[in-house]
């Protein structure tokens, strides 16, 4: 329950709780495990979340990348960059025990760095790692569009040192372009098989790079290949490859597919839904609410898929109600319409809201948990 009243906490700034609890630049001393109070430099934890990594604080506040929000172009797409960061995590649990690291936004890679690989290879940037500038009949698309960090420590007390870094490559499936100013836009599409021959061969060069760094040269190096989505998706991109060079190594020797999919429901067109039960669940719940309430203008749900099976479910409804009693009472309905339709076996988060503002949340943090409720300015 903690968990999501810092969520709600956060939603009416329109900051983003993660999986591995970055909360920005929020300070949180007063909900901190303090491990040393004397010290110039005085680390902190947060409290560990659900399978979650315990957070390190420095001086009471949480450190943000230098990093953050950087992107090679204009095009980015607005649902990938929390899809970005939460995959990163999920693959680093797999290298990084959430029992012995403790999570740090990246402080590594500069932004000036960051900004010199994003860019075109040059002779002004001989580090960019997008592909140098074609000609209007030989376009070369960006591949790169951001670059992502997370650092993993070890130790205690005052005592901490890195203990490996993921790093996560967010690569364009469509890149955007004008042959001149203000000209038309135009579409590189980049296949999977682009993407992956691109990624792979930029992630090596990250690593020997990183290397070059006294802190990196002997521990793990975890890359994940993220394969955005157009900028127009209503649904977030996912992450298709990782691999993780060993200590003391520049080279990814295996790579491992990851399986992961995403969609919106209801579906649009002729477009089959992955999972035609999960997507006559919804669409049960769906109707049974609409029926309930006649001024309820939206219902959508975006679902996340790994291995094939149904791994978060995030659901919105847009109302045109404000009055105190229908909210109440529309949030009791959505509570219990959600346990009688919905997966009893995944997270799930409902945001019920008008265009302008969150009115209640029900969620259940994960697959066995009970659902939680908050409604705004009510109980």
């Amino acid at each position: 329950m903690k968990k999501y009243l810092q969520i709600l906490a956060l939603l009416g700034t329109s900051l983003c709780l993660t999986a591995c609890g970055n909360l920005k630049n929020s300070d949180l001393a007063n909900n901190a495990k303090t491990s040393s109070n004397s010290n110039a430099k005085s680390y902190q934890t947060t409290e560990t979340g659900n399978n979650g990594y315990t957070v390190l604080l420095k001086n009471g506040h949480y450190v943000t990348s230098p990093i953050a929000g950087l992107t090679a172009t204009n095009n980015d797409n607005s649902v990938d960059s929390r899809e970005l960061e939460r995959g990163l995590v999920d693959i680093s649990k797999g290298v990084y025990s959430t029992n012995s690291y403790v999570f740090q936004e990246g402080q590594y890679i500069t932004a000036n760095m960051a900004n010199e690989w994003l860019g075109r290879k040059s002779k002004n940037n001989p580090n960019g790692l997008n592909p140098e500038a074609g000609t209007k009949k030989n376009y070369r698309p960006y591949y790169l569009e951001e670059i992502f960090e997370q650092d993993y420590l070890t130790g205690s007390g005052s005592n901490y040192h890195i203990g490996g870094i993921s790093i996560g490559l967010a690569i364009n499936s469509i890149d955007y372009y004008q042959k001149v100013k203000d000209g038309p836009e135009y579409q590189a599409e980049i296949s999977r098989t682009q993407q992956k021959q691109f990624g792979q061969q930029a992630a090596e060069k990250i690593v020997s790079r990183l290397r070059k760094k006294k802190a990196l040269k002997k521990v793990p190096i975890t890359v994940g290949l993220f394969a955005k989505e157009s900028k127009d998706s209503l649904v977030a991109g996912t992450y298709f490859l990782s691999g993780t060079a060993a200590a003391n190594s520049s080279k990814i020797t295996k790579w491992k597919t990851i399986d992961t999919q995403a969609e919106v429901l209801p579906t649009v067109g002729n477009k089959k839904a992955i999972n035609s039960s999960d997507a006559s669940s919804f669409n049960s719940f769906k109707e049974s609410i609409q029926n309930y309430f006649p001024n309820v203008s939206g219902v959508t749900a975006t679902l996340r898929y790994e291995n094939g099976k149904l791994a978060q479910e995030n659901i919105s409804i847009t109302t045109q109600f404000y009055g105190y009693e229908q909210i109440q009472s529309f949030t009791r309905l959505v509570l219990s319409t959600a346990k009688k339709y919905l997966a009893n076996n995944v997270p799930i988060e409902i945001k019920i809201g008008s265009v302008n503002d969150i009115q209640a949340l029900v969620a259940k943090e994960t697959g066995d948990s009970g659902y939680q409720v908050h409604i705004y300015g009510g109980e």
